[in-house]
Order: C-alpha cells, then sequence, then structure tokens
C-alpha cells in the first residue's frame, strides 16, 4: 500500500519532552495552600508553614532578592532546590534587605516591601498581592475560581500528585488589556497573550512555530513588572489561553521558585533581570561586520581563499568568514577535523585569510556519529542510556548517522572535548559555532546522576560554557555563535535564529522571535540572511539583506549559496545594504556597549521605549534599532507595508520628510530602500565604511533636527561625547567629530 501522508503533519523529536500524567476522572491529587502560619522572620523575608487542601503541610518564603525584586518559593522543604542546579545555577539572588509590617499586629497581614516591588500576604485564606511602591497593583494570584458546575478553572498556588508530586503551580490574575512578551527567542506573535509557551528546546523545524531553540521561563508584562521561573525543567505557561483572566504556570520540578521583577518599564526590569542571572556578554568589535558563509555545500581551501578575494575586490565589506559543516570529511562532521584533501594547508589559508583581514569561524556541535573514531576512544564520556550503555540516538532527522551526546556534566569529558577544539583555535580559527544541542532525550542519564530531562535545557549552556572557556583561554573573548540557549544565555554573546525558511513569511517571523528574544534579555541576535532552506528570490534577499544589515549581527548563510555575486541582478543593492551598515558602525556598536551594561536589547521592541503604549505591546514587524532608528523591515514582495510611528516625529532617512508619529503610516520603498526612519533630534554618529569594521578616529555626525541633544560614542578609544546646544555642536573625547546635517 503507498505510503499517504498524514492530513496533519506532526514533528516527532528524539528529545521531544514526556507528558505530564494526567488523573483519571473523579481522582484526588490537587494540593492547594488554604492558609499559613509564619515560623521565621529575618532580615530578607518570612519563612511560613503552609496548610493545603489534601492535607499536606509544605513551605512557603517571601523575600527580597535584589532591590525592586520579591522571591517566592514553594516546596516539601526549606531546602528544596530545582534538579537543573546539580548541573549550573540559573539565577544568583544576592542578599538584599526586606522591610517586613504586620508580623506581630495579629491582623494576618504582612507586608515584605523590596522598595520597588512589595509582597502582601494574607495568611487566611492565603492570598499574595503584588504592588509597586507606591502601592498600584502589578498582578496577584488568582484564588481559583470554579464555573457553575463546581469545576476549577486554574490551578491554585501548590502542587499537583499522582503517584507522587508531578508539578507546582501558580495562577496570577491578568488584566483584561494586559499583554506579556519574552518567554525567548518564540516565532510566534510578540504578545504572548493566548499562546502556550513550553520551556523546552526543540529543533524548531522552519522556526515558524511555537516551537524554540532558545526558551527562556521569564516574561515582560505591560502593567510595569517582569515575572522569572527558576527551573531548567519544561516549565508551562498557560498565558491567558485556558482562561483570559490568568496566567498559569506549571513547573514539574521539586518546587516552584519564581521572582517578581520591579520595572516600571522594560529596560528597568531587563536591568535588574541581568542582576539575578549575568550581563550580556560583548562581542568583539569585529564581530559586529559581516558574516560570510560557505553555505551548506561542499567546501575547499581554493575556493574559501577564491571568496576572500571576491569579497574584497567587489567591495563587499566583511569582517568574518564562516566555514560551515563540509571544512571537515563528508560523513565526518564529528570528528573535528580538517578534510585532508579538501584543505591540504589550513595553516597557510588561514594566515593568508589573516592578512585580508577575515577572522574564520567553524561549525561544529556537541554530537559524534557512532561511525567517528573518535566514538570508540571516549564511550566513558558520553550521556548514556537506562542500560548503562552509550545512548545513540537520531538526531539529525536522518539525515546523518546516529550520535551519541558528551556528557558535559563530567569534567573529563569538557575536558576531553575542549581538547579537539584547542588546536584549531591555536591554528587561527577565532570563533566557532555552536550548532544544535537540543536533542538530549528525556530518558538519557548523565555522570552527576542527572536524567535527560532534567539536563535537556541547560545543557546548551554547559556546551556553550564549555566552548566559550576554551575560546577565552586562546583568544581573550567568549564568543560563540550559538542556535541553542536557555536562562542565562545572555552570557554567550551571539544567537542566530536557527534553521528559518526562505520566504516573506519566514522572515516575518524571524523578526518576532529576535523582538521576544530581545525582551528575554538577550542583546546579541542574528539570523541568517536570505533564509536558511533553498534559494530566495532576488527581491526576498535584498530585502532580507537589508533586514539583516540593520540587525545586531549579520549573517549570509543558507542551504545554497547566499554570496551577493551570485545574485548578480541585485548585487549592487545588497553591497549597499552592508555599506550602509558600515557607515553606521559608529552607532551600532555605541549601542552594543550599551546594551552590555544594561541589558536593554540592541534590537528593541516598541514597547522598550514606549511602554506606555498599547501598540508598541503589539508592532512586531518593526523595531527600534539602539534608541533612534526605527527599523521596518519590507515583508512583502510589493515593496509597500503599515508602519507604525510611535509619539513624537520621525524623519524619513531616505527623503528626510518628517512624519508625525502616534500612527500607523503607508511606506512604498524601491527595491534599494529598506523603510528606515531616525528619532527627530537624534545626533547619529557615522564613518567612512571600510572593508571591516576597523578603528575609525574620524566620526561624522549627522544631526536630524534642531533642539538641544547629546550622544555618547563608545569605541574601543574610550568615550566621545557630543553635545548640541542652541544649535551649536560640540565634542569631547578621542574622536576627532565632524558634524552635518
Amino acid at each position: 500500500m503507498p505510503y499517504r501522508p498524514p492530513l496533519v503533519p506532526h514533528e516527532y523529536f528524539v528529545a521531544d519532552p514526556p507528558e505530564l500524567p494526567v488523573r483519571a476522572r473523579g481522582e484526588e491529587g490537587l494540593s492547594a495552600v488554604t492558609r499559613a502560619e509564619v515560623v521565621a522572620a529575618d532580615g530578607a523575608g518570612v519563612t511560613l508553614k503552609a496548610f493545603t487542601g489534601a492535607e499536606e503541610t509544605l513551605v512557603v518564603q517571601v523575600g527580597a532578592a535584589g532591590e525592586g525584586v520579591i522571591r517566592v518559593r514553594l516546596a516539601q522543604d526549606a531546602d528544596a532546590r530545582t534538579r537543573s542546579s546539580r548541573a549550573i545555577a540559573l539565577v544568583n539572588p544576592g542578599a538584599h534587605p526586606a522591610t517586613l509590617e504586620g508580623l506581630d499586629d495579629g491582623s494576618g497581614r504582612l507586608v515584605v516591601d523590596a522598595g520597588a516591588v512589595r509582597a502582601e500576604i494574607t495568611l487566611a485564606p492565603f492570598h499574595l498581592r503584588f504592588t509597586d511602591a507606591a502601592g498600584g497593583l502589578l498582578t496577584e494570584q488568582d484564588p481559583g475560581h470554579t464555573d457553575i458546575s463546581g469545576r476549577l478553572r486554574t490551578l491554585p498556588f501548590g502542587r499537583s500528585l499522582a503517584t507522587g508530586p508531578v508539578a507546582y503551580h501558580e495562577s496570577l490574575v491578568a488584566a483584561p488589556d494586559e499583554a506579556f512578551a519574552g518567554f525567548g527567542e518564540s516565532f510566534t506573535p510578540l504578545d504572548k497573550r493566548g499562546q502556550r509557551p513550553l520551556m523546552w528546546n526543540f529543533d524548531a523545524f522552519g522556526a515558524e512555530s511555537q516551537r524554540a531553540y532558545k526558551n527562556v521561563p521569564f516574561y515582560l508584562s505591560s502593567r510595569g513588572y517582569g515575572l522569572l521561573v527558576d527551573s531548567g525543567l519544561p516549565t508551562e505557561f498557560d498565558v491567558c489561553q485556558s482562561t483570559h483572566s490568568t496566567v498559569q504556570i506549571i513547573v514539574p520540578d521539586d518546587l516552584i521558585d519564581y521572582y517578581v521583577i520591579a520595572g516600571p518599564t522594560p529596560s528597568e526590569v531587563l536591568d535588574r533581570f541581568d542582576l539575578l542571572t549575568c550581563r550580556p556578554a560583548l562581542p568583539p568589535k569585529w564581530a559586529f561586520g559581516t558574516w560570510i558563509s560557505s553555505g551548506f555545500f561542499v567546501d575547499t581551501q581554493e575556493r574559501v581563499l577564491d571568496r576572500a578575494k571576491k569579497i574584497r575586490e567587489r567591495g563587499i565589506p566583511c569582517d568574518v568568514l564562516h566555514l560551515d559543516t563540509y571544512w571537515q570529511t563528508e560523513g565526518h562532521w564529528s570528528d573535528l577535523r580538517w578534510d585532508p584533501e579538501r584543505f591540504p594547508d589550513p595553516d597557510a589559508m588561514l594566515a593568508e585569510l589573516d592578512g585580508m583581514g577575515f577572522k574564520v569561524c567553524l561549525w561544529m556541535n556537541p554530537y559524534v556519529s557512532h561511525l567517528s573514531p573518535l566514538f570508540a576512544e571516549a564511550t566513558d564520556y558520553f550521556l548514556k542510556n537506562q542500560e548503562g550503555e552509550v545512548y545513540v540516538a537520531d538526531c539529525w532527522h536522518g539525515s546523518y548517522p546516529a550520535c551519541a551526546f558528551v556528557d558535559l556534566t563530567n569534567p573529563e569529558a569538557v575536558a576531553w572535548f575542549q581538547g579537539l577544539l584547542r588546536p584549531l583555535l591555536q591554528q587561527g580559527v577565532q570563533v566557532f559555532k555552536t550548532d544544535f544541542a537540543e536533542g538530549v532525550p528525556h530518558d538519557a542519564r548523565a555522570h552527576n546522576g542527572m536524567s535527560g530531562l532534567e539536563l535537556h535545557n541547560v545543557y546548551s549552556l554547559l556546551f556553550n560554557d564549555a566552548v566559550a572557556e576554551v575560546t577565552r583561554e586562546v583568544h581573550g573573548h567568549t564568543l560563540v555563535w550559538a542556535r541553542s540557549s536557555f536562562l542565562g544565555g545572555q552570557r554567550h554573546s551571539a544567537q542566530w535564529s536557527g534553521d528559518i525558511a526562505t520566504s516573506y513569511a519566514a522572515m516575518g517571523s524571524t523578526i518576532r522571535g529576535g523582538l521576544s528574544h530581545g525582551l528575554s534579555g538577550i542583546p546579541f541576535w542574528s539570523h541568517d540572511a536570505g533564509g536558511f532552506t533553498g534559494t530566495p528570490s532576488d527581491d526576498l534577499y535584498v530585502r532580507w539583506a537589508q533586514f539583516g544589515a540593520l540587525s545586531p549581527l549579520v549573517r549570509f548563510h543558507g542551504t545554497t549559496s547566499r554570496e551577493p555575486w551570485e545574485f548578480p541582478a541585485v548585487e549592487e543593492e545588497v553591497r549597499a545594504a552592508i555599506r550602509l551598515r558600515y557607515s553606521l558602525m559608529p552607532y551600532l556598536y555605541s549601542a552594543a556597549v550599551e546594551s552590555a551594561r544594561t541589558g536593554a536589547p540592541m534590537m528593541r521592541a516598541l514597547c522598550v521605549d514606549h511602554p506606555d503604549d498599547p501598540v508598541a505591546w503589539r508592532a512586531d514587524l518593526e523595531y527600534l534599532l539602539g534608541r533612534d532608528l526605527l527599523v521596518a523591515p519590507m515583508t512583502s514582495p510589493t515593496g509597500e507595508r503599515q508602519v507604525y510611528l510611535p509619539q513624537g516625529d520621525w524623519v524619513d532617512y531616505w527623503s528626510g520628510e518628517t512624519l508625525t508619529g502616534g500612527r500607523y503610516v503607508t511606506v512604498v520603498k524601491p527595491l534599494d530602500q529598506i523603510p528606515l526612519f531616525v528619532r527627530h533630534g537624534a545626533l547619529i554618529p557615522t564613518t567612512e565604511p571600510g572593508d571591516t569594521v576597523g578603528d575609525h578616529p574620524e566620526i561624522t555626525v549627522v544631526s536630524f533636527g534642531d533642539g538641544d541633544g547629546r550622544t555618547t560614542i563608545h569605541d574601543t578609544d574610550g568615550e566621545t561625547t557630543v553635545t548640541r546646544t542652541g544649535g551649536v555642536l560640540t565634542s569631547t573625547g578621542p574622536k576627532r567629530v565632524s558634524f552635518r546635517r
């Protein structure tokens, strides 16, 4: 009988998460906190003995974890820790004093005051309410409403039991007009209301669904707060999907441990988020130049050098050449060894490329084929199955031999793995593209005793940490080009959106993914210009190149060539887009330095700078690049689209026309122009584009409008401040600055 595909496709993945148990009809198992008693208090918060409707006794802890941060924990005992912490600490809260009110007045009401956010606790019936410093409501626990039939519609603060504890849960009230953003690199609409993000790293299969390579259990609310869940397990957020008035959080871990983070602006929330996790790592300056890839087909030393010469001869600014899988022998992509026939003298090649001003990036991943010569020598360094044998699985969806997973919880395995990378770095390779790492099966077993379920998400952090560490050892920077990530991944300073489809629709999904990831604390992000799978049409290639050129980082890569000269009809338009990026490099690098210091994304959803504008939380096909440039990639082959301009005046970069904001405008642009607007009054530092990013001692500051203004140019030689007062422009600092209106 011939094969007939299903009516609805369903993707199966070797590392799909296990389903949570479902209680049978009438079966008991809900253990909700009903009341509590104070058992201890200190300068940071309170510990409560909690009683549940299932006659259990649990422990609730509410305290300050930083200025403007409240931490809430519910567990079997006070010492419970998330299971992923056995491999890595995801959140590192500092000690912070809290003001406690109501401990001795017999009112049954307590307040834990952390400055910009307060937790109001009612002991019986138990209830938590979170306010800002002035007492304005941010959110509060949903009491667990029942419908007319007596059925509970939301999961209350507590846990569910089957053969044992299955998951802890919490429900928080959502205002009717509240918007929610974040959750990592989610390719769905920016406002996640009505969605159900699952914190489980998947191969995203085209990057146009809720499947995500990079999940972050954190969201920002338009009500002026953020919420972070500390768990590496597959936490699920029901964002007003089951019930439109409630966000439900389900954590299949040994506790629920969450943080309410004050704003009121998204930038302030992200600043506090970084203090709990880590600051973003600033990439080397050359990383902000163009990355051009070999593409996903056979490469050779001769072709790499020819590509480099063509780039320079054709005046295409470029700093990084990426060599994808075929720098290795075909079929041996796990060996981390040059193909000796196609790359007979990599030392000479790397030296020649360095002399031409190119850095080199190599593709790699943490899986080892069972056919690789490395497999036999490293059997002690791989994850194991339930029988204690090496876990071998189809990580490539049938397109490559089954592989084992390097066990990055084993220090000896990490040292062995880094030992494969170190000689390549010492040879002159500058950076690795850290591909995959979403494939740890839930039933695997690790050296440190963790299950694959517990390890799956945080494995991406261990992988990128290991590669970043050996890169820093050799080259002094921690840059990787990562596909997967998790909470705290902003320390891995370059992440890209994975294997995206080649279409205008996919470009739209990619923009949404970048905006969501930026609102999850990741400022340095990129994507494959032109799309990855397939060959773009000439117009799509140009439009995507323009989007890439005005992204935090830019790379040209795909299953077919993305070299500009392979698109001769539009090569000039693509070169112009790249040259525009290099001319804006003083502005872009200054924005990058600010992002690394503050956590605010470079590619920022409009709500970052306009949090009180409801449209800014939903306009997800445009963004601010830094503070002053508004970019609206052309997502239609017609060359026409609607662009929302936030409040204020905006100057069309190309025509100089000033437009009033607070409204949508229809924008029509020819193929050689991306819709680009400048905040009226902005001072934009520019330079003459060169072959590479380099250092630019001479800067031209372009003034878009009148009025007083100020900007700071950050560079490797220090800071230069430019001021406009009464129409007069002055500068102080190491740069030689000229001015142009």
